[in-house]
């Protein structure tokens, strides 16, 4: 049923203080955390490789070893989604309307929710991130596991037991993601934390954890470790649409987060031939996707 004149049954009498309900939605906040890539595309899909392993030494007149393992380890795939919303309205509605300025019928908030739908379906990458998506396939692993497989290995980008964030706890995973992580042919690389992403209710923590030189929660004068190990955090951001209000996520400088856009948002209308009702309506193609766990360490605490 369109929106008709019992639908705005006030707007069409003088003598309204003002017409409210709208609201500041959201900021953008995905963009901190994934990489942005236009697509030509139904479906992105992207090989993860494995290269050459260590050399070996080589006996006086022996043969070189030749590795023959290196090539396609496994496949990402990243599949458009298509978003739309619309609405319709009688002429009469936008004829008899006397507050169109605050009540607009060209413009319902389209743009907005269209907006926090998108930051819901990026945040969504961490909030359902320890399950396995069949479509994304890759390794076999959620985005965040214990036992991602590499060449004659596993390796982890969650702790063994899910921590609060604190000192230790941050520390420990920035050291993890510097020492342990490796490359498919399980030969160590070189990465580190560079950003934490938190649920609102962690900001706090966040703050007194980044925002102080001296080592946070002691009377003692240490540097904070934070700010210097393996180069440091730089920063946190905040992400309103993370579920649980305790998870806390590392991300690395390890590329892997990604937003396809195939279509970008665009609006369109028209009026109904035979009713007159204005039909208006948005629609967006993208996805948000993921092709390397490196990028991401997460701990999924429950306090």
């Amino acid at each position: 049923m369109p929106i008709n004149l019992a639908s705005i049954k006030n707007e069409l009498f003088p003598g309204l203080a003002a017409v409210e309900g709208r609201y500041k939605k959201t900021t953008t906040e995905w963009e901190r955390l994934f990489e942005k890539r236009t697509s030509k595309m139904a479906v992105e899909r992207r090989t993860q490789m494995a290269y050459l392993p260590l050399a070996r030494e080589k006996a006086e007149g022996q043969s070189t070893y030749y590795d023959n393992a290196a090539g396609e380890r496994y496949q990402y795939a990243a599949v458009m989604k298509e978003i739309s919303l619309g609405y319709i309205i009688t002429r009469p509605a936008i004829e008899d309307n006397l507050y169109k300025t605050e009540f607009n019928p060209n413009n319902l908030g389209l743009t907005d929710v269209f907006k926090v739908t998108k930051e819901i379906y990026a945040a969504n990458i961490f909030n359902n991130g320890t399950t396995f998506d069949q479509s994304v396939g890759g390794d076999g692993k959620a985005l965040f596991d214990s036992a991602h497989p590499v060449d004659g290995a596993t390796v982890a980008n969650i702790p063994s037991v899910a921590v609060s964030l604190n000192e230790g706890p941050l520390l420990a995973a920035m050291t993890n993601i510097n020492n342990n992580w490796v490359d498919e042919r399980n030969i160590k690389i070189q990465a580190r934390a560079e950003l934490l992403a938190i649920p609102t209710a962690l900001e706090p923590i966040a703050i007194r954890l980044l925002r102080t030189t001296l080592r946070p929660g002691t009377a003692d004068n240490d540097v904070n470790a934070i700010l210097h190990t393996t180069g440091g955090l730089k920063d946190y951001t905040v992400n309103q649409f993370f579920t649980s209000n305790f998870a806390w996520f590392l991300k690395t400088d390890r590329r892997g987060l990604i937003c396809y856009e195939r279509v970008p948002f665009e609006m369109d209308m028209f009026v109904d031939f035979d009713t007159d009702n204005l039909k208006v309506k948005g629609r967006e193609r993208y996805v948000f996707s993921y092709y390397d766990w490196r990028s991401v360490f997460g701990s999924f605490a429950t306090n």
